[in-house]
């Protein structure tokens, strides 16, 4: 009975039935913003290709397959998902492990086969309810992480930016990569400015631009310098139209590996799909979202392309531009399958300088903007985490890196996890607060009572006692039985309070110890957090 109850909750989770409900209800607008994500995905699909190690046009085959197979089966109908900075950073590190002994080149057959098996391994962590951990990854960790990809993502593409065969030589750069490059990035800095000076470029996003920009004044100025269609001519070591069948008599030499690109990929699909929750006040399915992006690796893999991962820019873009429906997925797909064999011509003749400077720009943008500013304030123990995290992740190995960094944050906070945690939920009828504020409530009002240390541990637990409150005007979160908080925690009510905001639900704190206010203020967070009425 335990089995036969498992499998149809497992089935039920990864259905993908409910994707198509009221698939054409927006039918117009969800292929419009389908088609503008595919050209603002286009440059970074390639940049990203190129990181890898697996060249451009297999950037397009990955994100075409993420757009096609992962919008249908994924578990969050607006995400759109392709290739992304931290899993072209793993591949392009595997391809340097794997180099064939025989003819010197990357082996290629170990990369596919290693992606089809994190397609796999993804698809079995759907099964077993493992997303819901991404909930308990500390704010340390995820900074540090996000940094130092980066840190990685501006250093790799150095030397291609000023046309240096190696780090030692950058004095002797390329200045006919530089009339490419410099003003290339130029435009991804200050585009939003130029933009708002010349209205009639207003729907051009910063990456096409650049693209265009920069391949223009390369083909003016007939340049001598490395093109996009070069290196397609010289990525003999990989042919999108080939099927690359998975060796698993390599299964063991290829396991870890293969389980570190599916954690990756994992965690970065997870993270984007809860920032989509955030921008559209919804929920996603994270367990059938696995199973979609894994499904998709597993094509990948097969089909000589890219690893994919539910993309943050592109899902920010999607919602932005006013998809409603997988449709949008769909067309994104699409829409680079037409560019990459109607448009060949003008994809080989971008010079990869124009893409060193697109990925210099995602690189900056990368960093967490949210704890860099507040770093010097905060506790010695999450400095010392995100400290640890960066390193980690820029010199040795990015998996390693969240592990490490999750295992000091439980270090850390140990004596908090023998807590008896009681959180509670209390009818404003039931509790003392009716007279004292009685103006205000005479809105319908729910109230929170934590109880115990709020960190990264035990915020999740409180949240979902309010997950099914939804009449509620006003939500009171009382902290007298709360003696301190971490970063973590914090950010988490931030984005809670971001949610309820759009829904028109207030929220105020009672009871705020000065430690609790401390941290509040440090942030610079006191205008979100309403600390007594």
């Amino acid at each position: 009975m335990f089995i036969k109850n498992l499998i149809k909750k497992i089935l039920r989770d990864i259905n993908p039935r409910s994707n198509f409900k009221n698939i054409l209800s927006n039918f117009r607008h969800d292929i419009l913003a389908g088609i503008t994500v595919g050209i603002i995905a286009l440059p970074l699909a390639l940049a990203f290709g190129e990181m890898s190690l697996l060249g451009p046009e297999a950037g397009i085959w990955g994100a075409i397959i993420g757009g096609l197979i992962g919008g249908i089966f994924g578990g969050c109908i607006l995400s759109i998902s392709g290739p992304t900075a931290p899993i072209a950073s793993q591949i392009a590190i595997l391809m340097t492990g794997f180099v064939a002994s025989t003819s010197g080149f990357y082996d290629t057959n170990a990369i596919f086969s290693i992606i089809f098996l994190s397609g796999l391994f993804t698809l079995c962590l759907s099964f077993f309810n493992i997303s819901k951990f991404i909930h308990f990854i500390p704010y340390p960790v995820i900074s540090g992480f996000m940094c130092g990809i980066g840190i990685i993502v501006i250093l790799s593409q150095m030397k291609s930016f000023l046309g240096i065969e190696s780090y030692f030589m950058i004095k002797k750069f390329d200045k006919d990569i530089l009339f490419v490059s410099i003003p290339s990035l130029f435009i991804m800095l200050f585009w939003i400015k130029i933009r708002s000076v010349v209205k009639l470029l207003k729907l051009i996003p910063a990456p096409l631009a650049t693209l265009i920009f920069g391949t223009s004044i390369a083909y003016f100025m007939n340049l001598d310098i490395v093109y996009i269609g070069d290196k397609m001519i010289s990525s003999e070591y990989v042919n999108t139209l080939n099927i690359y069948a998975p060796d698993f008599s390599r299964f063991f030499e290829f396991f870890l590996p293969a389980l570190t690109l599916a954690s990756l990929v994992s965690i970065d699909s997870l993270l984007t799909c809860k920032i989509a929750d955030n921008l559209m006040s919804s929920k996603h399915k994270s367990n059938q979202e696995l199973f979609g992006q894994g499904f998709a690796n597993m094509i990948c893999g097969l089909f000589g392309a890219v690893s994919t991962a539910t993309a943050t820019m592109f899902t920010v873009s999607n919602i932005k531009f006013g998809a409603k429906t997988i449709i949008s997925s769909i067309s994104y797909g699409l829409t680079l399958f037409g560019i990459l064999y109607g448009l060949k011509f003008f994809v080989a003749s971008i010079p990869l300088a124009c893409i060193a400077a697109i990925l210099f720009k995602i690189g900056l943008d990368i960093m967490d903007y949210r704890m860099l500013p507040v770093i010097r304030k905060l506790p010695l123990s999450d400095i010392f985490i995100f400290i640890t995290v960066l390193y980690i992740t820029v010199f040795s190995d990015l998996m390693l890196a969240v592990l490490v960094g999750i295992l000091i944050a439980l270090l850390i906070n140990l004596r908090y996890f023998k807590t008896k945690y009681e959180h509670s939920s209390i009818s404003i009828s039931e509790n003392n607060f009716k007279q004292k504020y009685n103006k205000v409530l005479k809105k319908p009002a729910f109230t929170l009572k934590p109880k115990g240390p709020l960190f990264f541990g035990s915020i999740q637990s409180l949240i979902k006692l309010y997950e099914n409150q939804s009449n509620d005007d006003l939500l009171l979160i009382d902290l007298i039985d709360v003696p301190n908080v971490d970063l973590t925690s914090v950010y988490v009510l931030e984005d809670f309070i971001d949610i309820l905001c759009k829904k028109k639900v207030k929220v105020i704190f009672l009871n705020v110890n000065s430690s609790i206010k401390k941290m509040i203020y440090d942030l610079k967070l006191n205008e979100k957090f309403h600390l007594g009425l």
